[in-house]
């Protein structure tokens, strides 16, 4: 096992810790290449890790057998004292060598062999590349080639080995191999791209991407074979890719290209100080056309490389921030073929369904493709089962994703009842109680900038001039928050949970959700996304109310009194119960009895619980030992509320 564990997560991407016997791997990360001679080499390795933070490289174990100096030199002194570098070291086993120059004289088990005597951390299996113009046969015999090396090599490897996906261009095959590595390999490693990346062809990337990834462990950090530029890693990293590796930064130094998040500018066309990154404050870019040819390639070459780390770096960020999809979008925006993978990506937005965060702090407009990306079909196609058997809605012209403006819905004059009210949003018409929820509650786009159309007084006929405005507000809200209850609990849940009666307090400033309670007691707190979260008088009822498996998360029984006291619910000690669960919902944590230990927030969805043998699987919210209510809990009425979301 890899004990690779996931800290942080945004759908498939996440920042995990890999442990290696030379230190942790943070992914995602970039791992450039160490020429195994150092003659060649563009930046001292020592550079690497003090001058740009490179925690981990990878190196051609292959290029080293070759050379038999070199090799008895890695033999006795070890990979890492003959590159100078202390860091995790990966090595790749010759499989590209092979496929450009239709040979190798070096066998599968001989190259894993010499990768575990000069002390690799992650050894690399010597697969069939399948090239994507590859026919069906052809590309069948090298996945099946590659799943028998493979078996061997598990039982030949005592550390963490990387074993290669390939398939071509076939969906089906891509599948299979991802398969048969999860059951060997450590570190899943896509392979047989290169040309993909390097033709611009992210379309077909994506594609290939999608095939595998249901079938890839993801208890197991994943490896993009060849992509090592910045423009591609936060486009990879939505499909769960935690590693990458390239010689890149050198290869386009050598032809003066300059490497950006944004795509690849020529030397010669630079004329302006762009760059502030070490190189550059040292060489600008403008001065360096003059400079001669062995100065300008090292130069470049560490502004390439820094360009590398700091977009992984930003990725990384992104991934805490909830917002990968954004920077992805601003990403696509720099180049069409890179448009077309991720047009490819949101198409799959089932394959995200059950990772998809349950929802975000922000929804940030940035494209055409942000109204599809999955968060947003799976907010609409709930939304289809959520309104069977309401409405008919009519059309509310006063209401521009504004739930401030939810204070005073007009009732139908002849039966005193609300009206069923939808208004216009940028995914589409969507009921006033829910406009609260993510991601229409908290979007951020250029509508909200627009001129605000004229309020228009009520129809007569809409309104019941018996009813006074509170009571027409305290109608509206206890629709409102039926609609919000149903939602997350369903309608029958929903109706015994507001029985015999739930106080709702609002945001004096917004007007939005605050808070529900009974007799006084807290029993929901509302998150900025709309979401109501249970307090421990709330999930007790709901416990009670709501049948088995729903809403629930399996704590094995060694486990259960720390989780009853308070203490994380690790993934190794959680047994998943209710699959509709996702990362981020909060859910209830139960003993194998169905006694209720506590409630959490996950970190991983039902799929993944259990499978990471390190790592947290819920934070806990709120729990059966907790102590006794606090006075603010008590008298909620002598504290001020939570603070409302910054106004966009």
């Amino acid at each position: 096992m890899t004990g690779f564990e996931l800290l942080f997560r945004d759908g498939y991407a996440r920042i995990g810790r890999l442990p290696t016997p030379h230190g942790n791997i943070e992914t995602p990360a970039l791992l450039p290449v160490l020429h195994p001679d150092q003659e060649r080499q563009a930046i001292p390795a020592s550079e690497l890790a003090a001058g740009f933070g490179v925690k981990a490289a990878i190196s051609s174990a292959y290029i080293l057998w070759r050379q038999p100096e070199l090799r008895a030199r890695a033999e006795a002194e070890g990979l890492h004292r003959l590159l100078g570098f202390d860091g995790p070291l990966m090595t790749d086993s010759g499989a590209f060598q092979q496929h450009a120059y239709g040979h190798v004289e070096v066998g599968p088990e001989e190259i894993l062999e010499f990768q575990n005597r000069i002390g690799s951390d992650i050894a690399t299996v010597l697969d069939i590349f399948v090239e994507s113009t590859a026919a069906p046969e052809e590309a069948q015999r090298g996945v099946e080639e590659t799943i028998a090396r493979s078996k061997v090599a598990r039982g030949a490897r005592p550390g963490l080995l990387a074993v290669p996906v390939q398939g071509g261009a076939y969906p089906e095959l891509r599948y299979r191999s991802a398969h048969a590595a999860s059951e060997v390999g450590d570190v899943l490693a896509i392979g047989g791209v290169v040309p993909l990346l390097e033709q611009y062809r992210f379309a077909e990337l994506a594609v290939q991407l999608l095939a595998a990834r249901p079938a890839l462990a993801p208890e197991r950090p994943v490896h993009l074979f060849g992509a090592g530029h910045p423009v591609l890693f936060a486009f990879a990293a939505l499909f769960g890719v935690d590693l990458f590796d390239s010689s890149s930064y050198h290869k386009f130094a050598r032809r003066d290209a300059v490497m950006f998040p944004e795509g690849t500018v020529p030397l010669d066309s630079i004329r302006e100080s762009i760059c502030d990154c070490r190189a550059c404050r040292e060489v600008p870019l403008p001065e360096l056309r003059g400079r001669p040819v062995a100065e300008r390639e090292h130069q470049l070459a560490r502004h390439n490389l820094a360009a590398c780390v700091s977009e992984v770096a930003r990725v990384r960020q992104a991934i805490r921030d909830g917002a990968l999809w954004e920077l992805a979008e601003q990403r696509a925006a720099g180049h069409p073929a890179l448009f077309a993978g991720l047009r490819v990506a949101v198409r799959g937005a089932r394959w995200f369904a059950t990772v998809e965060p349950e929802s975000r702090d922000q929804f940030r407009w940035c494209s055409p493709l942000s109204g599809l990306r999955p968060g947003v079909i799976r907010f609409l196609a709930r939304l289809g089962v959520w309104k069977q058997g309401r409405g008919p809605y009519r059309y509310h012209p006063r209401v521009r994703l504004t739930p401030g403006a939810l204070r005073t819905v007009p009732s139908h004059a002849s039966t005193g009842e609300p009206i069923a009210w939808e208004t216009a949003t940028p995914i589409g018409p969507v009921p006033l109680e829910l406009l609260e929820l993510y991601p229409v509650g908290n979007w951020m786009g250029p509508e909200q900038y627009e001129p605000a159309p004229p309020r228009s007084a009520p129809d007569p006929a809409e309104v019941d001039p018996a009813e006074t405005e509170a009571q027409r507000l305290e109608r509206w809200t206890q629709r409102h928050v039926a609609g919000v209850l149903t939602w997350c609990y369903g309608a029958t849940l929903a109706e015994q949970l507001m029985e015999p009666g739930l106080g709702v307090v609002r945001s004096a400033r917004s007007g939005r959700l605050r808070r529900l309670e009974r007799d006084g007691v807290p029993w929901f707190t509302v998150r900025n996304d709309g979401l109501p979260q249970p307090t421990w008088a709330a999930a007790r009822e709901i416990h009670r109310l709501l049948p088995t498996p729903r809403g629930r998360v399996g704590v094995l029984a060694d486990a259960a009194p720390f989780v009853e006291s308070g203490r994380t619910l690790f993934s190794s000690f959680g047994r998943p119960l209710d699959p509709s669960l996702l990362p981020g919902s909060v859910a209830l944590l139960v003993d194998p009895e169905d006694r209720l230990l506590a409630v959490g927030r996950l970190l991983l969805s039902p799929s993944e619980i259990g499978r990471f043998q390190r790592g947290v699987a819920a934070t806990i919210l709120s729990h059966a030992r907790a102590p006794p209510p606090t006075l603010e809990e008590e008298a909620p009425e002598l504290f001020p509320l939570p603070p409302d979301p910054p106004a966009p």
